[in-house]
């Protein structure tokens, strides 16, 4: 790996532990990529045709459909498989069976291993498929096109951006680092209580359940969740809190699966920035900030697809690392 891969792959990583965003040095930029920025600069013909393109954009769904598909079908199996007793998908997202494979989140075993203090063979074989499934499509994966409180909480955006625009709203942004604070802080309490905390108030853990087994009172505390979005901090608890985000960002470091963004074409015109749930990871559409003529986008992306369906010049599109041929 040259200096230059290390150096971008190491900044991903610090975006994703929380640090925010900053301009390239001009000695990081390609030579490629830095021709098309000067290219760009002040060139009438460019920014006629970004109008051009905003103007005649065509509104997509495709990936959000698809995504909004899988998440309700893989939610529904576990409820039809509870309620019908035909023990194809038994549990619920913390940890479950599918036709005899055990399957648990790594969150989740992690507090489990934390809480007992000692490594939990059962759950390391678990966590063995989860792992390599979600190293291969990208940890933050799971939050979009599995999680059912990313969906939730995608609708609850909606409203908090109709409401920004009566301007009854704004939105309060929170200090990204504090997703470690909170990763941190429960691990720290699995270990000295012995008790899994975050398990009992993950939305998450409680949906899942909800859905399966019926709603309890700890529903209260995802209502309460989702009005704090959409009323005073967009997205806050993906964004901010959630460490099942952070472990599953982690494990999709080197993920084959990406979303990837081409320079030449691109209009700097913003809009996948604003359907983004993280958009942090997209700070290298902006215009001049490009290290080279393709990036991949860092490992804090969910891949849910809406900066694929919203960009009017196709520069963004989803790849598989070491294949020619894009999704």
């Amino acid at each position: 790996m040259s200096t230059q891969l290390r150096k971008r792959f190491v900044e991903q990583i610090l975006l994703m532990l929380g640090r925010e965003p900053k301009r390239p040095e001009e000695a990081d930029i390609a030579p490629a990529a830095q021709k098309i920025h000067i290219f760009k600069q002040g060139n009438r013909d460019f920014i006629a045709e970004k109008k051009h393109a905003r103007e005649h954009a065509v509104k997509k769904n495709t990936w959000r459909n698809r995504r909004w598909a899988t998440l309700i079908t893989a939610n529904l199996l576990f409820v039809l498989s509870y309620w019908l007793d035909v023990q194809l998908l038994e549990g619920s997202l913390s940890a479950s069976r599918f036709i005899g494979f055990h399957l648990i989140d790594l969150n989740s075993a992690l507090q489990v291993m934390l809480a007992h203090k000692h490594i939990i063979v059962n759950l390391l074989i678990g966590t063995g498929t989860i792992l390599v499934g979600w190293a291969l499509l990208g940890g933050r994966t799971f939050c979009s096109w599995v999680c059912p409180y990313h969906l939730l909480a995608e609708w609850a955006e909606k409203l908090h951006l109709w409401l920004a625009e009566k301007k009854l709203v704004s939105d309060a942004p929170i200090d990204r680092r504090l997703r470690v604070v909170f990763w941190l802080i429960f691990a720290l309490l699995a270990l000295a209580t012995g008790y899994t905390v975050f398990e009992a108030i993950s939305p998450t853990g409680i949906l899942s359940r909800a859905l399966i087994y019926g709603p309890g009172l700890a529903l209260l505390w995802v209502i309460a969740l989702l009005f704090f979005e959409v009323f005073f901090s967009r997205r806050a608890w993906c964004r901010y809190a959630c460490p099942i985000g952070l472990t599953y960002g982690v494990v999709g470091i080197v993920s084959p699966l990406r979303v990837k963004y081409t320079l030449e074409g691109c209009f700097h015109e913003g809009d996948c920035r604003k359907v983004c749930l993280v958009p942090h990871v997209l700070d290298t559409v902006i215009k001049g900030r490009a290290v080279d003529t393709e990036v991949p986008i860092g490992p804090d992306c969910t891949r849910c697809g809406l900066c694929v369906d919203t960009c009017p010049s196709g520069s963004l599109k989803f790849e598989v690392k070491g294949l020619s041929k894009l999704l």
